[in-house]
């Protein structure tokens, strides 16, 4: 994965003006995630205000609507797409530059997905997580072991958490405290087979239009 990730802590008060600073880190198009679709349109709502060209999808938003905001994406006509995690399953968009998780999502896995959205094909992307005291400590330290594993950089907030277990293991040494993504001995995360399974399995799911028929609560 030709992915930088940056972990940046951002008080949920700060978070949708921190993310205009954000959205100049890179050319676009970018994909920004939020978790609930209540989230996806008042960031939506911000951007359009603060002069962005972006569109929104959902599974509150109509068949019709959803295909408009997604093809115009698509077509280079709009700059940003923010959504919640319908468009992380079956849809494909060329040349993300940026990936932007306006909530770290509930587990490291759907992580993963969210920001293989970038740096394909060779190209390098940028996926930037905002995180703070409000997410659950164990999603963090699992992706605070993802990002040691990635050789990423740590930031003082994720680096000052530690499990039980890392107390009384150097983590920055060796190599039997295994993989961070799957817990399993003998391979590190860079070779872990069931992250490549994940990857692989999102690669093949490209071009479907899963997201059209969803159309739960918050999703």
């Amino acid at each position: 994965m030709n992915v930088i990730q940056e972990v940046e802590y951002v008080k949920q008060e700060a978070k949708i003006v921190y993310l205009l600073e954000c959205l100049q880190k890179t050319e676009p198009p970018v994909l920004i995630f939020a978790e609930k679709k209540q989230d996806v349109d008042s960031i939506h709502e911000y951007l359009l205000l603060k002069g962005v060209e972006a569109v929104a999808i959902h599974g509150g938003k109509d068949q019709e609507e959803r295909t408009r905001s997604v093809e115009s994406f698509r077509k280079g006509e709009k700059d940003v797409m923010v959504a919640t995690d319908v468009a992380s399953k079956g849809l494909d968009f060329e040349e993300i530059k940026h990936v932007i998780n306006y909530d770290m999502p509930d587990d490291v896995e759907n992580y993963v997905h969210r920001i293989g959205r970038t740096g394909r094909s060779g190209k390098q992307g940028l996926a930037t997580t905002f995180i703070n005291k409000a997410n659950d400590e164990s999603v963090l330290l699992d992706l605070k072991h993802l990002l040691l594993e990635a050789r990423q950089k740590i930031p003082p907030f994720l680096a000052e958490l530690e499990s039980e277990q890392e107390k009384f293991l150097d983590l920055g040494t060796g190599d039997e405290r295994g993989c961070a993504y799957c817990g399993g001995l003998g391979h590190r995360i860079t070779a872990c087979p069931k992250l490549e399974a994940v990857q692989t399995k999102a690669a093949s799911n490209i071009g479907r239009r899963d997201y059209l028929n969803s159309n739960q609560a918050d999703y």
